[in-house]
């Protein structure tokens, strides 16, 4: 199994960041947005000093981590002579403190550790001791085997892949996702159960991601419109950050699928965040894909509360995709597109179709649906999405 080694979880849990540090090392190296450090810094501050730590701070994460950034952050490690990482934030402030270790110790620039150069388990020495102190309720990042960078000079996203980048401990403190605002509630929230939801329709699922995966989509289908709706709801927030725990260990043990395959390339190109690409195309691959696992479909319509025990497993497949079009109506997901993506005319939307099919087979993540699909089919999820759900002037849009 791939988890964190430490797992701490609950209110206030962020106090006891000192002791772990203090575990590891003396001096440790904090990954942060410069926006998460305003508002969570001093805390994070307060832990360390009460155990006489100083951090080298490192306050430039950006939202779905470049290459470029990546290596920034890791002269600022080898200047400054660090030992620890912690990262504070989401996932991408995960990934970076990831990225970070895995240049720590090992040779090579990070692209070449993709699994599309390197395969799975592309890293052959084990990251330094990383400590992630999460901050939203979505990526699962602190429980992952996984890394997804952009490379900006190709507008693609590639992902490294191995159990040597897992964090040593996660931090899980429900207090700090209070501050997060309805559109990243909303992203992160739809990102966890996309994960549930592909872990467990994976052809590479198991009994063991299998129970994770269903505690989280009950837990993430319950609390998360109650945190959506108000973000001081201390107990829907604890059940979203158990949630997207439990989606990150299921989905780190069996696979991501055909959701994942896409939303990288639509992200990179759109320049939509990860958690909101995600959302997006989870309905319509849903639909896609009943007719591979229509009984794995059916349970997660029953685990959402959207069907009842009786209806016949094909009925309650079809009907499993409603239930997520109906939280993502709720948290009115498209609505945030206008600030958080650049959408083109259709006629230039359909000239990187091609281009984004051919990324998301090259993926490997697709290969893990249910059923798979050619390129052409995924092609035609595209132009649906668009149609559907990206165009201003789309049904969900408007």
């Amino acid at each position: 199994m791939v988890s964190p080694s430490k797992v701490v979880l609950g209110t206030g849990a962020v106090e006891e960041l000192g002791e772990y540090v203090d575990q590891y090392g003396e001096k440790p190296l904090i990954l942060a947005s410069e926006e998460i450090y305003d508002i969570h810094g001093q805390k994070v501050e307060n832990a360390l000093a009460e155990n006489d730590i100083e951090p080298v701070l490192y306050r430039d994460v950006r939202p779905d981590p470049t290459v470029e950034n990546i290596e920034e952050a890791y002269d600022l490690w080898e200047t400054e002579g660090c030992d620890v990482i912690v990262t504070l934030g989401g996932g991408s402030s995960i990934d970076t403190g990831k990225g970070v270790g895995i240049l720590a110790n090992n040779e090579g620039d990070i692209r070449e550790f993709g699994t599309d150069r390197a395969g799975e388990e592309s890293v052959p020495n084990p990251i330094p001791p990383l400590i992630a102190v999460n901050t939203t309720a979505g990526t699962g990042s602190e429980a992952t085997r996984s890394v997804v960078v952009t490379d900006e000079s190709t507008s693609t996203k590639f992902l490294i892949l191995s159990q040597n980048v897992v964090p040593e401990v996660a931090i899980e403190d429900p207090e700090l996702t209070v501050s997060l605002p309805r559109s990243h509630t909303s992203f992160t929230g739809i990102d966890a159960l996309t994960h549930a939801i592909e872990a467990f329709v994976s052809i590479k699922s198991y009994s063991v991601p299998d129970d994770f995966a269903r505690n989280a989509i009950r837990r993430i289908s319950d609390s998360f419109t109650k945190a959506w709706a108000n973000g001081e709801n201390i107990e829907a927030r604890t059940e979203m950050m158990i949630g997207q725990l439990q989606a990150g260990q299921a989905f780190t043990n069996s696979s991501v699928a055909l959701v994942h395959g896409m939303a990288r390339p639509l992200g990179a190109q759109l320049h939509i965040p990860h958690g909101l690409a995600n959302a997006l195309l989870l309905p319509y691959v849903m639909e896609f894909s009943v007719i591979g696992a229509p009984e794995k479909y059916a349970e997660i319509g029953r685990l959402m509360g959207n069907v009842d025990e009786d209806t016949p497993d094909r009925g309650a497949a079809e009907r499993a995709s409603d239930a997520v079009l109906a939280l993502c109506e709720d948290a009115d997901l498209t609505g945030y597109l206008e600030d958080h993506g650049d959408v083109p005319p259709r006629d230039e939307y359909l000239e990187i179709v091609d281009e984004m099919a051919e990324d998301a087979i090259n993926s490997g993540s697709p290969a893990n649906n249910p059923r798979k699909p050619t390129e052409e089919e995924i092609r035609e999820l595209y132009i649906e999405l668009y149609d559907d759900a990206l165009a201003p002037d789309s049904p969900r849009r408007s």
